[in-house]
């Protein structure tokens, strides 16, 4: 996300962001976004060469027929291709044909540039945000196996000598993912209208999320307005770094809650009881619903009428193109094949923003939005993929 916007030689952040959410896209954070998304370019390349697509791509072809010349895995080879494909194809070291399916064609082998070099001038520029290069760096190793069908992306992401990437990654002490965190919190304190009201937070993860908006209640003064605070999250080892952060904070007694749910079974096997809830919230958690139809109803069930439900999630743009993070989690089957509802869930991973408004349209909700205006930003700043969305029960 350079800080000149597209096509123009002005700095529009000013005009364009939230002044709530301004300082939050300072130029640390904008130039380690630059870093990352030329990191993963560059590994996604090294994939490329690793998986045999050189030769391949010289013919021209499908990302399917790519796959399938390159000997991979015909159910999860064709799919993670497609994704690496259309990248480099976004970065112009390959030409893409207009219509599906698309046709991948290089006319010279592809280049070989160093991710480590990247690396290395993020750490020197913020050592901070270095997890979320680690953990890509970890994807990529991880790649080749699965592409060929011989390791499951939850396997490669989820091996247990790889769990302390992903809390250092989840933290927020790492701003490129912190940012989300940041968001929703800002969202949920500006759109809590009620006197006093309970909050569900699904996906809740290690807890950074919830830190993050308890902290935004309390510097507001607001705390004593969040008369529940109920955190849940379903992988076990997730949710007990999570209690322990939550539970030594001084504002836990009495208020604070932890728990397991899973956002693809009812929330009433969790014991949420329908009409009690000022908000749902979630990071990150919304795009890997299995049947997002089905959560979205579930949630709506959980709100007291004028309920909101928020979510900070990375929303994709524009339709087809990619998002970086999407290099990481593209691995994992659960990422890439939910229960598709044309044409607002067209694909696995993330929604466009007008994707999310007819989501929450579809499910009944009222007044749906996206924070930032992604729609209106996106001509100038594409890269800019952090936003809260959500809706309200009338």
């Amino acid at each position: 996300m350079p800080v000149r916007a597209f096509a123009t030689d002005s700095d529009l952040r000013a005009e364009l962001l939230p002044a709530e959410l301004l300082p939050l896209f300072d130029g640390r954070f904008i130039a380690s976004c630059d870093l990352i998304e030329e990191y993963v370019f560059r590994l996604a390349l090294k994939v490329a060469r690793e998986t045999g697509f050189d030769r391949p791509l010289l013919q021209g072809g499908a990302a399917e027929e790519i796959a399938r010349r390159a000997g991979l895995d015909s159910l999860t080879g064709a799919p993670l291709a497609d994704w690496l494909l259309r990248l480099l194809a976004e970065r112009g070291v390959i030409a893409r044909s207009a219509g599906e399916p698309s046709v991948f064609q290089a006319l010279e082998p592809l280049p070989d540039l160093n991710p480590t070099e990247i690396e290395r001038a993020q750490a020197a520029h913020d050592p901070d945000a270095l997890p979320s290069f680690r953990l890509a760096a970890l994807a990529a190793e991880g790649y080749p196996p699965v592409m060929r069908g011989e390791a499951s992306g939850e396997a490669v992401l989820f091996a247990a000598d790889r769990i302390s990437a992903w809390s250092e990654y989840f933290s927020n002490h790492n701003p490129l993912y912190a940012i989300s965190n940041q968001i929703g919190a800002r969202a949920v304190l500006a759109r809590f209208t009620h006197p006093r009201g309970a909050i569900l937070e699904i996906g809740g993860g290690a807890g950074s999320g919830a830190t993050a908006l308890l902290d935004q209640f309390a510097a507001a003064g607001a705390t004593a307005r969040i008369e529940a605070y109920r955190f849940t999250e379903l992988s076990p080892l997730f949710l007990r770094r999570g209690q322990r952060v939550l539970r030594s904070r001084p504002d836990a007694p009495g208020r604070i809650s932890c728990g397991v749910l899973d956002i693809d079974r009812p929330f009433a096997e969790a014991g949420v009881e329908p009409g009690s809830l000022a908000v749902v919230y979630g990071v990150n958690t919304l795009h890997v619903a299995r049947d997002l139809a089905f959560t979205l109803a579930e949630i709506r069930a959980a709100l007291a009428p004028g309920g909101q439900v928020i979510a900070s999630e990375c929303v994709r743009p524009f339709f087809g193109r990619t998002v970086y993070v999407e290099f990481i989690f593209a691995l994992l089957d659960s990422f890439r094949s939910p229960i598709l509802q044309p044409p607002w869930r067209p694909n696995g991973g993330f929604l466009t923003p007008e994707q999310w408004l007819a989501a929450f349209r579809a499910a009944g909700f009222a007044e749906p939005f996206v924070w930032p205006d992604i729609p209106r930003i996106r001509e100038r700043y594409p890269s800019l993929v952090a936003a809260a969305v959500g809706a309200v029960k009338l």
